[in-house]
């Protein structure tokens, strides 16, 4: 495992999934699958098991955790309610609209104390009710190795509560207004920018103002990384929102189908220098407006030892 690519996730298997109303208002990325509500669940859950049969296949650590809520489209998208960190710390987020604040979950946290060396968690969900939010690495595209936080300007993410957790959690946060070919500010950072040990990708022309564009490119660049360059037309197809994870073989970059067609020869040529590319099959769930990324919540965590040898005399 490398500090960036973690070999566990959480995923939350949906229960009622649907493209939620309540955040249509800033993702554009969302769309109508013009199926019953039925058919979009039904789908949307047939989706989720074999994305989670793929990651287990290629030797991916997935605790699968089901959503038993109505009420809660988007429960299938955690790393936006929470994240890992090295050394043993958690976060806890405050979410922007109130359906989303319904995912979280005691029992995922308690999880992760149970079979996780988790040292600290961190409630800023509490902030909800002082208006802030800040949508976890869905807000938030994390560098572990550079230790940068990238943040695209949006509702989803307060620029006042992004410095209490940088300052907390040990990050420089990097901060530029991203937006669409209309103009429009991208709801969330994970959906222009993926960053991996030895690659990163991001849409470099979404990004406004010229120097902070020149700065995030070489800043990505650091650390001896290949920055592939994606078209408006390429994040629209969520070539944006992969996640590098760690396997017993190596590295691998899980995507969707529909990013990965998206990209051309060259860029998949420069992924693959370092990882292989694992598409997973999500076309329904990514009409809510998010695709692999926003289903991973990675963690940066050590495990506990199972069978702790007593020490030595």
């Amino acid at each position: 495992m490398t500090v960036q690519a973690p070999a566990s996730v959480v995923m939350i298997r949906p229960n009622r999934f649907h493209p939620n109303p309540e955040t249509a208002a800033d993702n554009r990325f969302q769309s109508q699958p013009g199926l019953s509500a039925d058919e979009v669940a039904q789908n949307a859950a047939a989706e989720f098991d074999g994305a989670v049969a793929r990651l287990r296949a290629e030797g991916v650590g997935v605790h699968v955790f089901q959503d038993e809520r109505d009420d809660t489209p988007d429960a299938v998208f955690p790393n936006n309610w929470f994240s890992t960190h090295p050394g043993g710390h958690v976060a806890i987020y405050p979410m922007f609209v109130p359906s989303r604040r319904r995912e979280r979950r005691a029992d995922v946290i308690e999880m992760l104390k149970r079979d996780y060396r988790v040292q600290v968690v961190t409630d800023y969900s509490g902030l909800e009710q002082d208006g802030l939010a800040l949508e976890g690495t869905g807000a938030m595209v994390i560098d572990h190795i550079g230790r940068i936080a990238y943040v695209a300007r949006s509702h989803r993410a307060d620029p006042v509560l992004l410095e209490r957790f940088c300052t907390n959690f040990g990050y420089e946060p990097m901060v530029f207004d991203a937006v669409d070919e209309d103009g429009a500010p991208v709801y969330h950072t994970n959906v222009v920018m993926t960053i991996g040990t030895h690659f990163a990708m991001v849409s470099l022309d979404m990004i406004e103002n010229a120097s902070r564009r020149a700065e995030i490119a070489e800043r990505l660049a650091e650390p001896g990384r290949d920055v592939i360059d994606l078209s408006h037309h390429q994040i629209a197809e969520f070539a944006g929102n992969a996640i590098e994870l760690s396997t017993p073989t190596g590295l691998m970059t899980a995507m969707s189908s529909r990013a990965l067609a998206a990209l051309d020869k060259s860029q998949i040529a420069l992924i693959e220098r370092s990882t292989r590319i694992v598409p997973l099959d999500i076309p329904t769930i990514e009409s809510a407006g998010g695709s692999v990324r926003c289903m991973i919540a990675g963690l940066h965590l050590a495990k506990r030892s199972t069978n702790p040898k007593k020490a030595s005399k």
